[in-house]
């Protein structure tokens, strides 16, 4: 009796064994964006965290240079392949340098997704973010739209070595090849994501050409220090007021939309970086998970002028 009772016993231990759940595995992700100054990135950051609070067992890790350093941004992803993290998400700085540190996270048996900006040629798995070329297009086209009368022109950019600026730069020449805009010597400017030098920049260029109909920022960057930007463009109110000097810039941040609410620029064309921090978790999760995934993600602009500002304050 005492026999069967054990054997009883021990069969409804196994049976409750294996109809309790298993916790879910727990991951670490990393976004690393390329500068933690910008404010761009705080978007993705805040994308990463409330997807990672919604799907309840991932950890989102944000850390990157505090500025446009692409040797900082790979040590830092070295750091992250010692700690053996679950996945990183880069946003790639320097084409070439981050190639490497994409193959030696892979070699370690991370997976790597690149978003914002990518790096093709490496083993990174996919890509989330904006179509570049698109986007350079974008801001060519709506400045053709504005002023088809065309001009002299220069274009900021940020970093030399990002890929998804060339593509930018590329996109915008390409939309006004043909026209009467005729790029000025020297553009692009490079201002390694600082905000302020990104101002210096355009206060430079158009002391230098003072016929300079128009600049274009191909990233938000000037528009991220709102104070001098605004007394730049304060400088040259009346020729914006007038139509004689055009200011189309990247990114939809609200600073920036209320900048352009209270006429200091003509035009933006945003990105979803908050959209972009999402996917990534998804991303990253499903690899995990051993599911197949788009290489390539597109998040989508958005076009926001004078008559559509206020409703994209709301």
């Amino acid at each position: 009796m005492e026999e069967t009772m054990r054997k009883l016993l021990l069969a409804g231990i196994a049976v409750a064994m294996m109809a309790t759940p298993t916790f879910a595995a727990n991951y670490r992700f990393v976004i690393v964006p390329k500068a933690m100054n910008n404010p761009f990135f705080d978007f993705a950051r805040d994308g990463c965290l409330k997807r990672a609070k919604e799907l309840g067992n991932i950890e989102c890790i944000y850390k990157g240079p505090v500025e446009h350093e692409p040797a900082t941004q790979a040590q830092i992803i070295q750091d992250f392949i010692t700690q053996k993290v679950d996945g990183l998400a880069i946003s790639v700085a320097d084409v070439a340098a981050m190639t490497k540190s994409i193959e030696a996270a892979t070699a370690a048996g991370i997976p790597v997704i690149t978003f914002d900006a990518d790096a093709p040629g490496s083993k990174r798995i996919a890509y989330i973010g904006t179509n570049n070329k698109e986007f350079g297009l974008a801001l060519g086209k709506q400045l053709l739209k504005m002023r088809p009368d065309g001009g002299k022109y220069a274009m900021v950019s940020g970093g030399p070595g990002a890929k998804n600026l060339a593509e930018r730069v590329d996109g915008v020449r390409e939309a006004l090849k043909g026209s009467k805009w005729v790029e000025v010597a020297g553009s692009p400017t490079f201002c390694n994501d600082d905000p302020a030098l990104a101002v210096q920049q355009m206060t430079d260029m158009r002391t230098a050409t003072p016929d300079l109909a128009a600049i274009v920022p191909i990233g938000g960057w000037p528009m991220f220090a709102p104070e001098g930007f605004k007394a730049f463009a304060s400088r040259n109110k009346k020729d914006i007021d007038s139509g004689k000097f055009t200011l189309v810039v990247a990114d939809t941040l609200k600073m920036q939309l209320e900048l352009l609410r209270d006429g200091y620029a003509n035009a933006l064309v945003g990105q979803r970086p908050f959209e972009m921090g999402e996917k990534a978790m998804d991303t990253l999760l499903a690899i995990k998970k051993g599911e197949k995934v788009p290489e390539i993600v597109y998040t989508g602009l958005d076009l926001v002028t004078k008559d559509n500002v206020a409703q994209m304050l709301k």
